[in-house]
């Protein structure tokens, strides 16, 4: 086995033991101050995957489309489907 996906493969086995042991520590510590603590620290390396990063103009074009749906300028799916039928037919 290469040099390299040796190293690669022990520090992801130190990589879930050290996660494990964390699991196993936080599971049984009670101090709520203590547990926000290390929340913070994991706050600052960990983005939730429920809470993705968008762009201000991602934003704005989300925005724009809700407001779309809201004021009915939206095709149904069979709209959009006779739409592209007719697009390739041409």
């Amino acid at each position: 086995m290469p040099e390299q996906l040796l190293l690669y493969l022990n520090k992801e086995m130190k990589n879930l033991n050290i996660k494990t042991l964390l699991h196993e520590s936080i599971e049984n510590i009670n101090d709520e101050d203590f547990l926000m603590a290390v929340k913070q620290i994991i706050d600052r390396k960990y983005i939730p995957l429920n809470e993705p990063l968008l762009s201000g103009s991602q934003i704005k074009r989300i925005e724009e489309s809700k407001q779309q749906i809201q004021d009915g300028k939206f095709l149904t799916n069979e709209q959009a489907d006779r739409l592209v039928d007719k697009w390739l037919n041409e």
